[in-house]
């Protein structure tokens, strides 16, 4: 057995396990641990490829399967049925089918992922699943108590980005430009949210970023600029 493969998987498994424990923390009505919890895992899933290619043992099948599916549970599942209870309980079933279809498009934009290693580069195609899943969690946190319907329409949104071609950085390489423009009309939405409720921040922050992705795609896509 190689020593050195179970400190990433064992750091996959952290994030698992706090998917999990956000899940029940939700079951409990805990609103503030079950999102927390959902942070924490994503934190966990930052570190795990790290330590992979520190330890010389990055780039195995078994260590990307395993990720997928540890993140398919924290980001996709467990964010889901979080968002349901906390925001949506009052549309019954469509509530529920709305949550699902958060899971759904975390299943696709991981699939597509792991199918795109060796094509993509440079920027994120599509929101990354966690986050996907740190927008729920910030907003949960936030303070904001939106209508039941808007929280639907948002999760839809984000489910939707996430197996978009909306293209957000990935700080790395060049990638996908982002033009002045569009930053600049996401950051005033921001600045003006920030201003209205200070203590929201990491929601706002999340909001920006978001917003920011989507109006440049849409910029590019008006004025015909492709890179």
């Amino acid at each position: 057995m190689n020593w050195r493969r179970l400190v990433p998987n064992s750091i996959s498994s952290a994030s698992l396990i706090f998917g999990v424990l956000s899940i029940f923390k939700t079951i409990e009505g805990d609103f503030f641990y079950a999102p927390l919890f959902i942070v924490i895992a994503v934190i966990f899933d930052s570190l795990d490829g790290r330590a992979a290619r520190a330890l010389g043992v990055g780039g195995g099948d078994f260590g990307k399967e395993m990720d997928s599916l540890c993140d398919m549970c924290s980001f996709g599942v467990a964010p889901a049925i979080m968002i349901y209870q906390f925001g949506m309980q009052d549309l019954g079933l469509v509530g529920q089918v709305v949550a699902g279809l958060f899971a759904v498009g975390g299943c696709l934009r991981l699939a597509r992922f792991n199918c795109n290693t060796g094509v993509v580069h440079g920027y994120f195609q599509g929101m990354p699943i966690p986050a996907g899943a740190c927008f729920l969690a910030a907003y949960a946190l936030s303070g904001y108590t939106f209508s039941p319907m808007i929280v639907a329409a948002m999760t839809l949104v984000i489910a939707v980005i996430m197996y978009s071609e909306v293209k957000y950085p990935d700080f790395k390489g060049k990638g996908n430009p982002m033009y002045k423009v569009p930053v600049l009309i996401a950051v005033v939405i921001g600045a003006v949210m920030l201003f209205q409720r200070p203590g929201a921040w990491p929601f706002v922050a999340l909001f920006t970023y978001t917003m920011a992705g989507i109006i440049n795609h849409i910029y590019r896509a008006a004025t015909g600029k492709n890179n």
